[in-house]
């Protein structure tokens, strides 16, 4: 039961964007910068960092909603994200995600736990410094997201296929306009 009145049919993140449009639409702005704007890391990768750091942060809602849209861009079942989530290095990606991963999971600890040693590996694997800085404000970022909905403990589907039913139309909308009714 959350910890103040929203709206019961909006789960996870849905119902305090509803509760507070005012902050929702910087919120979603941002999202739709780091997720979804021109970027040498496709939507998919990008979303696999927000699945990532949400599974470290034990946030259910946020690591399937984002995990469904991974799915979706990479093409991977759930499975797939499910090995990626419990161990980076058999996953399959490629090195310079493995790198960024790593990066973001330091992150997640705190922004003084990434190392050099980190970012030098993640350039050694091709990663640019606009990804290496696109990873650390997704996961930082999606720190945030995930303390403000388990924060506010929001109600969360347990069935998984909830959020793979959505991730298409989750794609095609985005996030700049996102509306929590639909």
């Amino acid at each position: 039961m959350p910890h103040i009145t929203l709206p019961d049919e909006l789960p996870g993140i849905r119902g305090p964007m509803a509760f507070r449009p005012e902050t929702s639409k910087p919120l979603n702005q941002l999202a739709e910068i780091l997720l979804r704007s021109e970027n040498s890391l496709t939507r998919g990768e990008r979303e696999l960092i927000a699945t990532y750091v949400s599974y470290l942060n034990d946030c259910f809602y946020c690591q399937n909603a984002h995990g469904a849209l991974a799915q979706h861009y990479l093409g991977w079942d759930t499975d797939q994200i499910d090995a990626m989530k419990k161990d980076l290095q058999s996953a399959p990606i490629s090195e310079k995600m493995k790198a960024l991963l790593s990066i973001a999971g330091s992150v997640q600890k705190g922004g003084k736990h990434v190392t050099t040693e980190q970012v030098q590996e993640a350039k050694a694997a091709g990663a640019t410094d606009t990804e290496i800085h696109d990873a650390v404000l997704i996961a930082a970022a999606f720190c945030m997201f995930n303390r403000y909905v388990d924060g506010l403990a929001t109600g969360a589907p347990q069935d998984r296929t909830f959020y793979l039913q959505r991730a298409k139309a989750r794609a095609e909308e985005g996030y700049a306009n996102y509306n929590p009714y639909h």
